[in-house]
């Protein structure tokens, strides 16, 4: 299959806590081939993390740690001021923490993809996109970084040849820079499931992104996101999926 016939289907997931879920994780790995799970700082604690380890390797679902601010009360969405060298511990720490727990439940981490507002900093700012590429690399360089589309992470493990994979969104709206748009913006988050399936199958095939100005930004992808806290979470997954396969693209984990 060409690049173009074959897509990774990537959620958030694990992103309750203690007894609280915020998603219905069990019947969105029925649906999507990677699951992206929170570490604990924004979201997860071990318990929520092994269940969903465990649950992800009953169905064949590739697993990625999703490393955050320290910032329960915030979802991991606000930004909190860190020195370069405090991100790269929190991203390892987080790292280390899911592989650990991966390991209990006999599954194993194969990616990591920042989270939130670090996720954000990692497109836009540079220092902040290496430090977190320096995390993951010292703590197993065999991991990829799956990285924001056109943003200064991916940028930056393209240069240096590290493993790396593009994300696109299907329930988030682009800007013309080929950024996201502002959580408090209009148009930031898409909730129609039908229209989400229409981008996410539009952007696969075009390799671009679609922009609120109407223009389509080329770009390597290789994974669609899909937030397991937006509204209609499970209904969006089932339509993107749906979508792909009619319009003949397979869905592969982009790491097995």
């Amino acid at each position: 299959m060409t690049r173009q016939q074959m897509i990774d289907i990537n959620a958030d997931m694990g992103e309750g806590f203690g007894r609280w879920r915020i998603a219905d994780d069990d019947a969105l790995l029925k649906i999507v081939s990677s699951a992206s799970v929170a570490c604990g700082f924004h979201a997860g604690d071990p318990d929520t993390m092994a269940r969903t380890f465990a649950l992800a390797k009953e169905n064949g679902v590739a697993i990625g740690a999703h490393p955050g601010f320290a910032d329960l009360a915030g979802f991991g969405r606000r930004q909190i001021p860190h020195s370069t060298g405090e991100i790269e511990r929190l991203v390892a720490y987080q790292v280390g923490a899911a592989q650990a727990m991966a390991a209990l439940a006999g599954h194993r981490i194969t990616y990591v993809k920042a989270h939130g507002a670090l996720g954000n900093l990692t497109e836009t700012n540079d220092d902040v996109a290496a430090a977190v590429t320096r995390a993951v690399r010292a703590v197993d360089p065999s991991l990829i970084c799956l990285t924001i589309a056109l943003g200064a992470q991916h940028q930056l493990c393209r240069e240096k040849g590290y493993p790396v994979r593009a994300e696109v969104f299907a329930d988030r709206g682009y800007c013309g820079e080929g950024r996201m748009i502002p959580r408090a913006e209009p148009g930031a988050v898409i909730t129609d499931p039908a229209a989400a399936a229409a981008r996410a199958v539009n952007m696969v095939l075009s390799q671009a992104i679609p922009t609120r100005e109407d223009c389509m930004i080329p770009t390597a992808m290789d994974s669609i996101c899909i937030h397991s806290d937006t509204p209609a979470a499970l209904a969006i997954a089932g339509a993107v999926r749906a979508a792909l396969e009619k319009a003949g693209i397979a869905i592969r984990p982009f790491a097995p």
